[in-house]
């Protein structure tokens, strides 16, 4: 089989033949229909965070394709089902944060395209009782983006505990931030979107935003609190950028919840008075649990949420990571191994 492998952290991935992958005792084994790209895999490749990778590794952690083989003692997914391995790869089911169905924080949970090996491949092994189950309908393509920047915008919004009729705000319209506006409104929530470029605002309004503000404007805080009626009842970070954490917080409602689910590098400082006088609470949010897949699913399902698609075959991966770097990505970029 084809894949695209890290062998030195911070160089272009290769292109290699592989073995095709055996499932053993409790795996399975998904021939690849196709795989979402997402920053966290730039972040993989280049050794960014403080966990690393061991190499050589396979990224890709939105895999779809179909299940070609069990191994023995399977019971949770049939030959020939649609499923999904997404970043939460397998976790140890009986901690407490298992028991809790946050999972996600497992200190034994495994991590597809980081831990183990992911979906830049033409067959990928996975766990049975953590892929996702992509329901009747909804497309290999079309199901990649939701598996990682679905659940985690859907999660993050879910974590601002904010109702119907409210307000949230979402800080960056790209990958996930476009899928955070279309989950907001199905959700019944009232969207401010923020960003600074103007085009991609003009997206948010087309997807249902209700008001949308460019963060470089000097006044961009003062325009979010006017535009929400004194703040957003929760505020979704998405955008990787500290300047973006600093105005979420000022743009977040008193009682509000500002989430926190961008990585920027560097040290976050805090304002300490800002966020006690005025009660807010910072949460962060991690991909998001087995339920919140499902629920993730079933609202694009519905056709209630679509992620903006641009697709490429594998063979085109680092021109695509060059592109994420550089900011040059709009939405999402698919792999998809029928090319």
């Amino acid at each position: 089989m084809q894949a695209a492998q890290v062998e030195q952290f911070g160089q272009p991935l290769v292109l290699k033949e592989l073995s095709i992958p055996t499932p053993g005792p409790g795996q399975i084994l998904v021939k690849t229909e196709a795989c979402g790209v997402c920053h966290t895999d730039l972040h993989a490749a280049g050794g960014d965070w403080p966990l690393k990778p061991a190499l050589p590794f396979t990224p890709g952690h939105e895999g779809i394709g179909i299940v070609t083989e069990c191994g023995p003692g399977v019971t949770a997914v049939q030959l020939g089902a649609r499923v999904g391995v997404p970043w939460l790869y397998s976790a140890c089911g009986h901690c407490e944060f298992c028991l809790a169905a946050q999972e996600p924080v497992c200190a034994s949970a495994q991590f597809g395209g980081y831990t183990k090996n992911g979906g830049f491949a033409e067959y990928i092994l996975a766990d049975p009782n953590y892929v996702a189950h992509i329901p009747a309908g909804l497309s290999a393509v079309d199901a990649a983006p939701l598996i990682c920047a679905g659940i985690t915008s859907y999660k993050g919004l879910k974590e601002t505990q904010a109702c119907p009729g409210q307000w949230v705000l979402i800080s960056g319209i790209g990958g996930l931030g476009h899928l955070g506006v279309q989950y907001a409104k199905a959700m019944g929530l009232h969207v401010c979107a923020v960003d600074i470029d103007d085009g991609k605002l003009a997206h948010a309004t087309r997807l249902g935003a209700d008001a949308t503000v460019n963060a470089r404007r000097a006044d961009a805080v003062a325009a979010v609190i006017q535009a929400t009626g004194g703040g957003a009842h929760g505020v979704l970070i998405t955008a990787p950028s500290l300047p973006a954490f600093k105005q979420g917080i000022a743009m977040t409602r008193k009682h509000g919840t500002c989430v926190l689910v961008g990585i920027p590098p560097g040290e976050f400082p805090t304002p300490l008075f800002d966020v006690v006088a005025n009660c807010i609470t910072i949460r962060g949010s991690f991909v998001g649990n087995r339920r919140d897949m499902v629920e993730a699913l079933a609202f694009a399902a519905e056709g209630k949420v679509k992620a903006e698609i641009e697709l490429q075959p594998l063979s085109a991966i680092n021109e695509v990571f060059a592109r994420l770097a550089k900011g040059e990505v709009p939405s999402r970029v698919v792999l998809d191994f029928s090319r």
